[in-house]
């Protein structure tokens, strides 16, 4: 069982920017380049027919055309994911510093509700995995510091404890499969005393009920952050 510690900082969200300006300034130049260089062809083309073009006054109407053209584009709003979510905004829940009820949600919604943790406390590439063919894996993160997490969410009633059969399906893949860094398995009841042996032995990290929400209320640092984290065994 996961004991709380001193609350851990929590890092806010980094503010959304527009990728690749430099990117950007090259192909807004290019545009120009080529506006600039069909004006000047089709002048040409004119001339050469004997139609005498105002050269000057059809240059610039172009060049304007194309400057509000680029100003409306950069000015676009970005439609991007917010670094961190698989899933839209909508579809995790903001996580907040009171008790999140985790009862309250089904098995699907309880990957969602540990995933949008895993995004609040600075993981980043959080996503919600679970379903058929996940082979042990629920939620995949990666920390500040570059390591990757893999959770799996067990949702059970009080009286369900999670047993040494989860935990050693879920050792069987979490490092060798999914390549953690950090195994978690989460639950919203308790473990039984062989699954905690087995889980304390193979390096995986347990979060029960009680630990669970005193993850959710900022009373304890995430998993990945306590004194038992540790990196992958070595092979």
């Amino acid at each position: 069982m996961t004991t709380p510690e001193e609350n851990a900082p929590v890092r806010g969200a980094r503010p959304m920017r527009r990728p690749g300006v430099g990117r950007d300034a090259v192909l807004a130049l290019g545009l120009l380049g080529t506006a600039v260089a069909g004006v000047a062809a089709f002048v040409k083309a004119a001339s050469a027919d004997g139609v005498r073009m105002p050269v000057a006054p059809v240059a610039a109407v172009a060049v304007l055309l194309l400057g509000v053209f680029l100003a409306k584009w950069s000015l676009a709003p970005v439609r991007r994911r917010p670094a961190g979510y698989a899933e839209t905004p909508a579809e995790l829940p903001d996580v907040g510093g009171d008790a999140l009820d985790h009862a309250a949600v089904d098995a699907d919604g309880f990957e969602h509700t540990v995933a949008a943790l895993c995004a609040r406390d600075g993981c980043t590439a959080v996503e919600v995995v679970g379903g058929a063919g996940d082979l042990g894996a629920d939620v995949l993160a990666t920390t500040a510091d570059g390591r990757r997490v893999v959770l799996q969410c067990k949702h059970y009633a009080e009286d369900h404890r999670v047993g040494s059969q989860d935990l050693q399906r879920f050792g069987g893949t979490c490092f060798a499969v999914h390549g953690a860094d950090v195994a978690v398995l989460v639950t919203t009841s308790s473990f039984t005393a062989p699954a905690a042996e087995y889980a304390d032995t193979c390096g995986i990290l347990r979060v029960d009920g009680e630990a669970l929400a005193a993850w959710t209320e900022q009373q304890a640092p995430p998993p990945w952050e306590s004194p038992r984290a540790c990196a992958a065994p070595s092979s």
